[in-house]
């Protein structure tokens, strides 16, 4: 065994060699160098270009953009309250002097771009006084009577905080809703 992969490695050694010395022979050190620092260039400017990051793939041209300060947007199915990216934070995270309330409420979502259902966790972010300002959404697709408290969106879920105050709502995609 050890004899053949000796013979191999001979082989793509001389075959290397020969690729490199005609090579050598027929492109200038200028030219390669010229080359090489394009190919590098070119490379790192790769993560630049738009591409598509749709979980399906494929772009969707037929899709117009989303907009995420909408009540309509496919996040805020199961939303009841102030939207966090139009009261200083982003549909994720709480604005600054806020914080996540330590317990949440459930939606399941469909997202038109890939027709699939996903749990989006709603948390409302405690601690600051209400923006008059913000964008305000009452879409209870979905809502189940309040004896029921995780699937019951009209709740001060600020309760378990210490801080008890109001302050808007995030929609965090959890995963895949199963069917």
């Amino acid at each position: 065994m050890s004899n053949l992969l000796d013979r191999l490695f001979g082989v793509l050694d001389k075959a290397a060699e020969a690729g490199t010395r005609k090579a050598a022979q027929h492109v200038s050190r200028r030219s390669l160098l010229a080359k090489t620092g394009v190919i590098l260039a070119g490379t790192a400017l790769m993560p630049l270009l738009p591409f598509d990051r749709s979980l399906g793939g494929l772009a969707h041209a037929a899709d117009k953009e989303a907009d995420e300060t909408s009540c309509d947007y496919w996040r805020y199915c199961a939303l009841d309250g102030q939207l966090c990216n139009t009261s200083g934070g982003t549909t994720t995270s709480c604005p600054p002097g806020s914080e996540a309330s330590k317990v949440s409420w459930i939606g399941t979502c469909r997202n038109p771009n890939d027709g699939k259902d996903y749990l989006v966790s709603y948390n409302d972010c405690c601690g600051k006084a209400t923006v008059q300002s913000s964008t305000f959404c009452f879409t209870n697709k979905g809502e189940r009577p309040g004896y029921r408290m995780g699937l019951h969106n009209d709740i001060n879920w600020c309760m378990a905080n210490d801080n008890k105050g109001y302050h808007c709502t995030v929609a965090m995609v959890v995963g895949l809703a199963d069917e």
